[in-house]
């Protein structure tokens, strides 16, 4: 894994090999900023990695030019990697919190202008992630959700879909 573009372009990212994460590929991951880049501009910009798993979103998302990234995952050991990750880069504006995905959505009270959440494929409830989104406020009123997900998930007829890409094995439905 590696850090594709930006300020840290090429940092290569080594997470330790027992963490519990299906990172997203260099591939697919490309694939995603090549579309971004076309909807936001990202200096300045606020972003959100619900998640977080190895912290590869959320540094990419730094090094592109978020002015601040929070990264959101509930396991302990992810966490702490991200949070050592992130201070070896020198990435002071990334902060990462140790919480279940869903009740931080719930509880927070600063809004993102950008958040990409990459639940577990067989998370059973990964189809209410789009409505505990935007039910709260935690994505500014222009703000864009980016949600990975498996094939077996269609979210097409949510009313706040805007668009559905798809790279091997990797599917990316973004909201607005």
């Amino acid at each position: 894994m590696r850090i594709i573009a930006g300020s840290h372009r090429g940092r290569v990212i080594r997470p330790p090999n027992n963490l519990p994460v299906r990172p997203t590929t260099d591939m697919a991951k490309e694939s995603l900023f090549n579309i971004l880049r076309n909807l936001v501009d990202f200096e300045g910009v606020s972003a959100m990695d619900l998640f977080s798993g190895t912290g590869s979103i959320a540094f990419e998302l730094i090094s592109r030019g978020c002015e601040q990234v929070v990264a959101v995952d509930q396991n302990r050991s992810c966490a702490d990697w991200i949070r050592k990750a992130a201070g070896q880069f020198g990435m002071n504006n990334l902060s990462v919190q140790q919480s279940d995905s869903f009740k931080f959505i719930a509880r927070s009270f600063k809004s993102f202008d950008v958040i990409f959440a990459d639940p577990p494929y067989d998370m059973e409830n990964i189809e209410d992630l789009p409505d505990a989104v935007f039910n709260s406020s935690v994505l500014k009123p222009e703000g864009l959700l980016v949600i990975e997900h498996s094939r077996r998930i269609d979210f097409t007829a949510h009313p706040h879909f805007f668009d559905h890409r798809k790279y091997g094995k990797v599917n990316f439905t973004f909201f607005k």
